[in-house]
């Protein structure tokens, strides 16, 4: 049987390759550009950089708790979380190249030293949910795809990797799942015109959403009004 662990070494490639691309589009960003919107309301560009660099810092916290064994917190609070990514947005664009590039050494760097005993120790994320070190792999390509996308610098839903979306995809409508325990919304299939996935949300559903692979996870995880699919698209609860 192949374990969690043994597979951390395709992973880590596949993060590598995801970091590289995201490197290359930071790069082509001026001076101008970072103060510019981003895809996400009330942030710019600066404010997803900032982030994206504070995020490897916060995985780099739990990598360590799994190689020492002493618990460290993804992030000291809530409030410095947040303060970091507002007082880095207006950063000069070479700090923020410079910042990313090595948070993203560091995250890497790490990961690649540690041992399959290591990969096996439980953390917690912020959210206080406990999960095996080999998971901050996947909450890290998480957060270098979809914000790469967040950048509004010509990278899309669409040059998502096939096995990214097809994780993404079904962990997205789970979520959905959970989150309209408390918001229902009208019963509807989801459909995939390029693969076979396929799901159902609530019961007994009245009409089919469909398009791409990727189409469906950008709208299910909201980076994107759904405006290339097909079928009557419901409101959707808010992340929480």
């Amino acid at each position: 049987m192949t374990t969690a662990a043994a597979q951390t070494p395709v992973q880590l490639d596949t993060l590598a390759e995801a970091t590289t691309r995201l490197l290359d589009t930071i790069r082509s960003l001026d001076e101008d550009a970072v103060s510019e919107p981003s895809a996400l309301p009330g942030w710019t560009r600066g404010h997803v950089l900032a982030h994206l660099a504070r995020n490897a810092d916060s995985l780099v916290n739990l990598l360590l708790w799994a190689h020492t064994g002493v618990e460290i917190q993804q992030y000291a609070s809530p409030f410095l979380r947040d303060h970091d990514i507002e007082a880095g947005a207006p950063r000069p664009f070479p700090e923020h190249l410079a910042d990313n590039e090595a948070a993203t050494t560091r995250f890497l760097a790490l990961a690649r030293s540690l041992t399959d005993d290591a990969w096996r120790a439980q953390v917690r994320t912020r959210q206080g949910r406990p999960i095996p070190a080999t998971e901050v792999l996947w909450m890290r390509l998480q957060e270098v795809e979809i914000h790469h996308v967040d950048l509004n610098a010509g990278y899309h839903p669409s040059d998502w990797p096939t096995p990214f979306v097809a994780r993404i995809l079904p962990q997205a409508t789970a979520d959905l799942t959970r989150l309209t325990a408390d918001s229902p919304v009208e019963p509807f299939t989801l459909r995939a015109t390029d693969s076979d996935f396929t799901a159902t949300i609530g019961t007994a559903p009245t009409h089919t959403v469909s398009g791409p692979a990727s189409s469906l996870a950008a709208w299910l995880l909201g980076r994107s009004t759904g405006a290339d699919l097909t079928g009557d698209l419901p409101p959707l609860p808010a992340w929480k």
